[in-house]
């Protein structure tokens, strides 16, 4: 598959996400955001958007340097679908700016709800993006200390290690016979 065939195909996968995708809990209600405000808010998703576009490339690159085929493929794919969504995101930013000097209330609407919801994806994208590499999966404290306690009822010892049921045998027995 081509580069464009795979970046068209990533597209179209993303724009059937974001058409099928519920809203957001934490994103505004398109119809009580007013349209100047509406503006500002797409305008400012696109530019985190961007910003976790450069994060997840900062990560395929780790992913590269690691020579982790999985890593890479994982975080590849996160990062495809990340420009797939920012690109309908900066399209719809631009049809939302239109819809709002031709005071077309519903278009804006519809490009608004679009932007928020690319949003909330990229986000959960970035974060998966994270956990391909290992970082959100496994941090650790350098000073954490575990404890462990051994309960009462066991016996001391290992129990793992079984003792023999014979005696041991430091040296080889005399032949059967002699003409061994």
């Amino acid at each position: 598959m081509s580069p464009r065939q795979l970046v068209m195909s990533a597209l179209a996968v993303a724009s059937v996400a974001i058409a099928q995708a519920p809203t957001p809990p934490d994103a505004p209600d398109a119809s009580k955001v007013p349209d100047p405000e509406k503006v500002r808010i797409s305008a400012d998703s696109v530019t985190k958007m961007r910003s976790a576009l450069k994060d997840v490339l900062t990560k395929l690159e780790e992913a590269r340097n690691s020579k982790d085929v999985v890593k890479l493929n994982c975080v590849n794919e996160k990062l495809t679908q990340i420009k797939g969504l920012l690109r309908i995101s900066e399209t719809s930013d631009v049809q939302l700016q239109e819809a709002v000097a031709k005071r077309e209330t519903a278009t804006a609407e519809h490009e608004f709800t679009k932007v928020s919801i690319a949003r909330g994806k990229v986000d959960q994208l970035r974060a998966e993006a994270e956990e391909c590499i290992g970082q959100l999966a496994f941090r650790t404290d350098e000073n954490q200390v575990v404890e462990v306690e051994t309960p009462e009822y066991l016996p001391p010892g290992d129990l793992t290690v079984i003792p023999p049921s014979f005696p041991i045998i430091d040296s080889r027995p005399p032949p059967a016979s002699p003409t061994m």
